[in-house]
């Protein structure tokens, strides 16, 4: 039986195996609450590659939110774990070293807020989901925010590093609001002494499966059980926003872009790549193909993205727009990732609401025709009457799949149904439902599903 992946298991891997940088004795800089597998794919092999510089500031306090199944992994492996970096060209695995701590906000609620207060502490980042944005997130914060303060300690950079649009004004927003409930002048230190920079961050990191870890084993000759597979790109966009300003060239040395506006770099991805994501995840899962790479692979379904992404590009302005389309249909047939579409349809009416319904909205305000983003919606509804083509009942993870379900329930024909579920507000709106032929042409593209299959409806978009 082999053994397990832990410090001394390090200079016995095979030479193939990428190895960290050798860890000092130096506190993390870096609390990161949201311990899921983007952060441990993307911002902790930043990390390391600034370790490997020299700079040794940037290890990572890791906060798993509830779960600590991840966290008693990585404390038996002294917090080393494996990726595997995968394009068309090449692959490699790497052991990540950036992660020095764990704990479970859950349980060890007053373990993270010292964390946050420790001196050596400059960043707190975080990666959760879109519905994660709430009061509750902000009040962890800021009691480590204001035991920094009650400490004569300094502020520091709070970067969000998700989907969400606008992340780091929301969480400034958010975190000044749950200040100023314990007090005014809490409130005024983190306006003053902190920064909330805005960013984009984008890497396909699917979830870890017995997949995964069987070829980790392979390749390492020890068991790890918090292994991860991605792919070789990996882009970060960050606001020219942080506390110490020597932080953006540190970051930049190791291929971060630290721009004057994100903006152009997060509508192109929440539009193109996370648009299309939204809506390869809900035709795969009904047609059905397990993953991103078997969906997109369908010769129809592949038109249908590069027609998605054509359309969405005039309401995109980051530079070069092409070659990040072209680029996108490359890594969406990666044989190395196994994205399952169940997985990226999870929390959809979140994540449709920031990805679908601006673009839609902007590109009307163009009087440019929006067949695919209605086609999308079309198959998000059809996605939702929880069966897949050949009679396979499935589940939600959504939040609201309750007030959803009812409506479905409620509903008296297709008719009633797509006029209680587009008038959904919470992801809808109120402005979009109102637009001249919108619902005409959901509910008719609907109504086509409905009789021919989501192939033969996705098919005449094309023809």
């Amino acid at each position: 039986m082999s053994r397990g992946l832990n410090a001394g298991a390090l200079a016995s891997l095979p030479t193939s195996v990428r190895r960290p940088p050798a860890r000092l004795a130096v506190a993390p800089g870096v609390v990161h609450l949201g311990l899921g597998a983007f952060h441990r794919a993307h911002q902790a092999v930043v990390y390391d590659a600034l370790a490997a510089q020299g700079d040794e500031r940037w290890g990572v306090f890791g906060v798993a939110m509830r779960s600590p199944d991840l966290v008693a992994a990585l404390r038996a492996q002294d917090h080393y774990y494996a990726v595997e970096i995968a394009s068309r060209a090449e692959s490699w695995w790497q052991v990540i070293g950036a992660l020095r701590d764990t704990a479970v906000a859950a349980t060890e609620t007053q373990r993270v807020v010292e964390a946050m207060a420790a001196p050596a502490t400059r960043w707190i980042t975080l990666t959760v989901t879109e519905k994660a944005y709430n009061l509750a997130l902000a009040q962890l914060i800021v009691q480590g925010l204001q035991a920094r303060q009650a400490r004569g300690l300094p502020g520091v950079t709070v970067a969000s590093c998700d989907n969400l649009s606008s992340n780091g004004d929301q969480l400034r927003a958010l975190c000044v609001e749950a200040a100023r409930l314990i007090d005014p002048a809490l409130a005024t230190w983190v306006e003053q002494q902190c920064r909330f920079p805005n960013s984009m961050v984008d890497r396909i990191v699917p979830q870890s499966d017995a997949r995964v870890r069987e070829a980790a084993l392979q390749a390492l000759g020890v068991e790890d059980q918090a292994p991860l597979s991605t792919e070789g790109f990996w882009e970060w966009a960050i606001e020219r926003s942080q506390l110490e300003p020597a932080d953006a060239q540190a970051l930049a040395s190791v291929g971060v872009m630290v721009v004057d506006d994100v903006k152009a770099f997060e509508e192109a991805k929440l539009r193109m790549l996370n648009g299309v994501h939204s809506a390869i995840a809900c035709i795969g899962a009904v047609v059905p193909q397990n993953t991103v790479r078997e969906t997109v692979s369908l010769p129809w379904v592949r038109e249908f993205v590069r027609g998605f992404l054509d359309e969405v590009a005039p309401v995109v302005r980051r530079p070069n727009t092409d070659a990040y389309r072209d680029a996108l249909l490359t890594r969406f047939v990666n044989p190395a990732l196994h994205h399952r579409c169940h997985q990226i349809a999870q929390d959809g009416s979140v994540k449709i609401t920031q990805r679908w319904v601006p673009a839609t909205l902007a590109l009307q305000a163009l009087g440019k025709p929006t067949p695919y983003l209605i086609m999308a919606t079309a198959c998000w509804l059809r996605y939702w009457l929880a069966q897949d083509e050949q009679g396979q009942a499935y589940d939600f993870n959504d939040p609201y799949t309750e007030p959803l379900r009812a409506l479905v329930a409620a509903a008296r024909d297709d008719d009633d149904l797509l006029d209680r579920l587009l008038h959904f507000e919470p992801i809808w709106g109120v402005e979009l439902p109102r637009t001249p032929g919108w619902l005409a042409a959901v509910q008719r593209d609907f109504a086509t599903i409905q009789s021919q299959g989501i192939e033969a409806a996705v098919s005449g978009l094309s023809a």
